[in-house]
Order: structure tokens, then C-alpha cells, then sequence
């Protein structure tokens, strides 16, 4: 949602405008890591356990991840 400090967003409407806000704010470059947001996304979904919330993380890049090993890695391991 553009708010570092929570990042959350409400529903999907709120992914969705999240998204479309970012698009006008943000320059895609390199190097691009990934696994390191895949475990801060997983860390937060482990804190929520009673089921009440669900967790969606959006991938876009530009091209190469240059942390491809890594993001495989946590995705298989935080699934």
C-alpha cells in the first residue's frame, strides 16, 4: 500500500488499488531480491493464528531476479 511502516491492505480492492498506485510510483531496476520479501511476508502470515487474515504477495519484476535460487528456496519453504 505504499506505507512501510504497515503494509497491509484490506481486501482484494485494496491490493488491487495498492497496485495500481504503484504502478504511477515506481521505477523498476536492479538488482532485484525477492527472498528476502518472501520471508518477511511469511513471518508476518506465522504471527496470524487464528485464521482471521489472509496474506498475498505480489511478485512483479522487470526481468532477472538476481536472487533466483534464494526466492525458490523460501517459496518452497514458506509454503
Amino acid at each position: 500500500n505504499g506505507d512501510v511502516a504497515n503494509p497491509a491492505c484490506s481486501g482484494i480492492e485494496g491490493v488491487l488499488e495498492a497496485y495500481h498506485r504503484s504502478l504511477r510510483s515506481v521505477q523498476l531496476y536492479g538488482p532485484t531480491n525477492f527472498a528476502p520479501v518472501v520471508n518477511h511476508v511469511a513471518r508476518s502470515a506465522a504471527e496470524v493464528l487464528d485464521g482471521s487474515q489472509y496474506f498475498v504477495l505480489l511478485i512483479i519484476t522487470d526481468g532477472v531476479i538476481s536472487d533466483m535460487a534464494q526466492t525458490k528456496e523460501a517459496i518452497v519453504n514458506v509454503s
